[in-house]
């Protein structure tokens, strides 16, 4: 597996991506991205703010998309609980995680992380966050596999309560 930052050509692919994560989440009666986000103005901002990356195999097929940014996440300035690291802290940020059906359980969420953790800790950034709905027990498991450490609940701007997540990384 391979990563690159995306461009507006990957717009359908990652469109797609985001299509059979919606399918599946609905699938385990999660109501996580069941409302029409993230949308296509969404990853198009994403992609302008050069925050937006996917995932590819040696033959170019378009695996898996994610987001990762160090720009301030203003959700997560007030949590219920408490951040391993300083709110005045740079930390990196893991947003809209998705794989294409045909290649879930492939690994492929474990390389991202294991790809963005190296990636920050070459930048002097010493925590990455993540927030995922309470019923993804799948993101959880993965997560709680990696060393992350639960650190509170956090409120989307859409009202949403999510599950907070840090990792040490630095």
């Amino acid at each position: 597996m391979k990563i690159r930052k995306s461009n507006k050509e990957d717009l359908s692919a990652i469109m797609s991506i985001i299509g059979d994560a919606q399918k599946y989440l609905a699938s385990l009666k999660i109501d996580q991205w069941q409302d029409g986000y993230p949308n296509e103005e969404q990853i198009l901002l994403d992609i302008a703010n050069q925050d937006s990356y996917v995932i590819y195999n040696d033959k170019g097929t378009i695996m898996g998309t994610s987001v990762c940014t160090t720009k301030h996440e203003y959700t997560y300035d007030r949590i219920d609980g408490n951040w391993q690291t300083s709110h005045d802290s740079t930390y990196g940020v893991i947003h809209r995680i998705a794989v294409k059906d045909e290649f879930r359980k492939s690994g492929l969420a474990r390389f991202v992380f294991g790809h963005y953790e190296q990636d920050l800790k070459k930048k002097g950034i010493s925590s990455l966050r993540v927030d995922t709905h309470s019923e993804n027990m799948g993101m959880q498991k993965l997560l709680k596999s990696m060393e992350y450490k639960y650190c509170g609940i956090i409120i989307l701007n859409s009202g949403a309560e999510r599950l907070a997540f840090e990792k040490i990384i630095g």
